[in-house]
């Protein structure tokens, strides 16, 4: 729903709650399934007829905060901001977040132009260390890069490190990029990417659960992850310490059956160990964003196959690299010795001799064969393939 429209008695009552209760709070959300918004909110508003599952004291919490929400003002400051509200059944709704159940967003507050369904269809989460290293940085960047110019949408938490250069790199490729935020929309966190995150909101996308002017705490950083996990199609994580927020949305998109992807990292770094330990489970190793599209992309979006320079004795034909390949390096060979090394015969071995040489590998010496100068690296090389 844009906020410049009269909002109706749901999505007051979710902007209501996105006020009163935490976001990812499983058992509000099972409220609000069993009993529907408009009688949550009664019972919240009322203060009696505590609903089931929570404590006295919790109940109370509650309704501590719900005498304090302002559903009209946080959409009349938001419409300020520029940010409107989108709730389930909203037409710009990611049908992809109600995967997450009773955990289930009551609302998202975005900032942007674009469709937030339409782009979360074709998007893929970057996720990483804050405190990453320079390889981390750089890989961020240039997957993020990569898959922006593939047409795909880059998704992180607008933080420092991986997050911040992964959201650069799509950026930098002219591509399209969403941030998930743990606070209110309209209040950058953290302050120093500002700058970028403003920027996002005019050439992407700046996403967040809670209402605005709230503030970041640890556990709204790790329910936001859910939110990461749920909108993408893979959660593609960069640099981890075994004790990371990053991991938390790769086991996250792994229990919604996304994909979980992982960048390996030298084996001596404790920002990479985590990384390693998910690989070494069920997340599937990367190395650029050709890998990642062939991962979560559709059908035929393969990545190009791996190997490396195709050299002249490639193009030989097998017999004649095993000749090639039985030849000593510093001195010439009989052909009885150059054919019981090729596991031929001698009129074979002659033959191929003569091809060899023709092709400039090898010159003969009295009755001996001897390697040129020119292909004794070559050689030497592909020995292991001959």
């Amino acid at each position: 729903m844009s906020v410049g429209d009269a909002p109706d008695t749901e999505v007051l009552g979710r902007v209501f709650l996105a006020r009163v209760i935490e976001p990812g709070d499983e058992v509000a959300g099972r409220w609000v399934r069993e009993f529907g918004v408009g009688e949550v909110v009664r019972r919240l508003r009322a203060g009696q007829d505590a609903l089931p599952g929570v404590s006295g004291k919790r109940w109370a919490g509650l309704l501590a905060r719900a005498g304090r929400a302002e559903p009209e003002r946080d959409l009349a400051v938001a419409r300020e901001a520029g940010v409107r509200f989108v709730a389930p059944g909203d037409g710009e709704w990611p049908g992809q977040l109600d995967d997450l159940g009773d955990a289930r967003p009551l609302g998202l507050w975005v900032r942007g132009g674009a469709s937030l369904r339409i782009w979360a269809l074709r998007s893929v989460a970057v996720v990483g260390a804050r405190a990453c290293t320079e390889y981390g940085a750089h890989m961020a960047a240039t997957l993020a890069a990569g898959l922006a110019e593939r047409g795909w949408v880059v998704v992180s938490g607008g933080a420092y490190g991986v997050d911040g250069a992964a959201h650069r790199g799509a950026l930098g490729a002219g591509g399209a990029t969403v941030a998930v935020l743990a606070c209110g929309v309209d209040r950058p966190y953290p302050r120093g990417h500002t700058q970028l995150i403003s920027r996002l909101a005019e050439q992407g996308l700046v996403v967040g659960e809670l209402p605005p002017g709230d503030h970041p705490t640890p556990s709204r950083f790790v329910l936001r992850n859910r939110v990461i996990a749920a909108l993408t199609r893979g959660t593609v994580v960069v640099e981890a310490a075994h004790r990371s927020g990053s991991l938390v949305t790769a086991r996250a998109a792994q229990r919604l059956g996304r994909h979980t992807i992982g960048v390996p990292g030298p084996a001596t770094s404790g920002l990479s160990a985590g990384v390693h330990e998910l690989l070494r489970q069920d997340a599937v190793l990367v190395t650029d964003a050709a890998d990642v599209v062939e991962l979560v992309g559709d059908m035929g979006e393969l990545a190009p196959d791996r190997r490396g320079p195709v050299l002249p004795r490639d193009l030989l034909e097998a017999p004649a690299r095993r000749v090639l390949a039985a030849l000593p390096g510093p001195r010439a060979a009989t052909v009885e010795e150059i054919a019981r090394g090729a596991l031929t015969t001698q009129d074979d071995a002659i033959a191929r001799l003569y091809e060899l040489r023709s092709l400039g590998y090898v010159e003969r010496h009295g009755d001996g064969w001897k390697l040129t100068r020119q292909a004794m690296v070559s050689v030497r090389g592909g020995r292991r393939e001959c």
